[in-house]
């Protein structure tokens, strides 16, 4: 019984597909091996071990002379958290941002802002971190996937600002709404002891914002991560008919293409009808 709800748990974290769950899989084992360790150290009496060498040599460092020998780096801290609640909420905002965002793009669009809004995030940190006066005598670290989160968050609702969704005590409040209360927040926290994860959060936001914008004009920088389709050999078979239930995917591909260019708003009832039928397929 063991076995098969471990069998269960793979196949939905790492080969059902969804990138959602595949992220939020690959942060929590990270962390639940980096503190096992952790305790080991600890019982060793080397409190601090891990931590100290996560941020030594997979946290995205503040010192441009650190950039050369660290290169990974920008990649690495992206999947690694500081405690149990860094973890917590950047994985639960991920799985609500992010089933808003993939209800209307493809797999592949999701990885690349995820990905590449990590890397905006470190990037930005970078830039403000070296040119401002005021941080100057800082030395700092960037850990966490917040930057990342942060920019599936901006481009859900840059993409369908009118969303809604219920919060606690508050109510309906739609997406573009949230984004701006968020931004606010982190523009107030660049003067908080973790300016440097505000200012990484802002640049995931920017990033996640201008994928879309491009993306409605006709610009999908996700394509580099699009797979070239393989030539096949096949025989030549009587043809066989489709049922009509069947959803034809190059149709859906023409859908989620206009949602992210028009919204989903202008979608007709028969496309509206098209997607529903494809997403419980």
């Amino acid at each position: 019984m063991t076995n098969n709800w471990l069998n269960d748990l793979k196949f939905k974290l790492f080969k059902s597909g969804d990138p959602i769950l595949l992220f939020i899989g690959i942060n929590a084992i990270i962390f639940v091996v980096a503190s096992l360790l952790s305790v080991i150290a600890f019982m060793g009496g080397s409190r601090g071990l891990v931590d100290g060498f996560i941020r030594a040599y997979l946290a995205f460092p503040s010192l441009p002379e650190m950039w050369l020998t660290r290169f990974y780096t920008i990649l690495t801290y992206q999947f690694f958290h500081a405690d149990f609640f860094h973890i917590l909420f950047n994985m639960l905002w991920l799985y609500w941002m992010g089933r808003i965002f993939l209800d209307f793009v493809k797999p592949r669009q999701f990885h690349f802002v995820y990905l590449v809004g990590g890397i905006a995030g470190a990037v930005f940190y970078a830039i403000v971190y070296n040119l401002l006066p005021v941080f100057n005598n800082n030395v700092g670290t960037l850990i966490g996937a917040s930057a990342a989160v942060a920019s599936v968050f901006a481009a859900a609702a840059t993409l369908v600002p009118d969303y809604s969704i219920r919060l606690l005590f508050i109510g309906e409040v739609k997406l573009k709404y949230i984004l701006l209360v968020y931004i606010l927040l982190n523009l107030i926290g660049i003067e908080s002891t973790n300016a440097g994860g505000s200012i990484a959060h802002l640049g995931g936001v920017l990033f996640g914002f201008v994928y879309i914008k491009l993306l409605q004009s006709g610009t999908d920088l996700s394509k580099i991560f699009e797979r070239k389709p393989k030539l096949k050999v096949v025989k030549n078979e009587v043809p066989q008919k489709r049922s009509s239930s069947n959803v034809n995917q190059k149709e859906v591909d023409a859908i989620l293409d206009k949602i992210s260019k028009s919204g989903y708003d202008k979608l007709t009832k028969e496309e509206k009808d098209t997607l529903f039928k494809a997403s419980n397929s």
